[in-house]
């Protein structure tokens, strides 16, 4: 388990929780529990990303949601459910103006769970890692992507320039202190 169960870490930029109920890696199945505030986004301020080797499904708990797939907004309510298909540009925002909560999860599995930990982890610890608006900054988004690069990559520029950009970025990251607090390949969290 990568995670104590009920493990909750708040993204204060986003309106974002990530809410880990079962932590356990599957290489079928990845999946958690997120909470949007109100004007609550996800990735980076609702930045359209792609998972070019999973599919991501959204079922909604309690709330609105509205998901971005290309230029076409999705709204669903609760109870509704919608999948983004591998390498589909997307993103997603609150769709009212109350709590919103959704399960999350990604077919197959891959490192997703790993990824979103880094992520959440990073978000509610390193305030650092953020701009005042919510975005990522370069460094600690170049070392997280090259990271994971199979799990999530941003819509737009073509992947290979991706890939080369943050390859070369990532030693400078790591140079400059910057550390994922669960790397791909650890056992267990670490709390840096």
């Amino acid at each position: 388990m990568l995670l104590p169960p009920g493990t909750a870490l708040h993204n204060p930029y986003n309106s974002e929780t990530f809410l880990f109920d079962d932590a356990q890696e599957r290489a079928d199945l990845a999946g958690f529990r997120v909470r949007l505030g109100a004007g609550g986004s996800g990735a980076g301020n609702a930045l359209l990303h792609v998972h070019p080797g999973a599919d991501e499904h959204f079922r909604v708990i309690r709330g609105r949601l509205r998901v971005r797939m290309g230029d076409r907004d999705h709204p669903l309510a609760a109870g509704e459910t919608l999948t983004v298909p591998r390498g589909t540009p997307h993103c997603f925002f609150n769709g009212h103006d109350d709590e919103t909560e959704m399960a999350v999860s990604f077919t197959p599995g891959q490192r997703h769970l790993r990824f979103f930990i880094d992520v959440a982890y990073a978000a509610a610890h390193h305030p650092g890692w953020w701009k005042p608006d919510g975005g990522a900054r370069l460094l600690p988004m170049a070392l997280l992507l090259d990271a994971y690069p199979q799990e999530l990559r941003l819509a737009g520029p073509p992947a290979w320039v991706q890939r080369a950009l943050f390859a070369a970025l990532a030693p400078v990251a790591r140079a400059r202190g910057y550390a994922l607090p669960l790397p791909p390949d650890a056992a267990s969290l670490r709390h840096a």
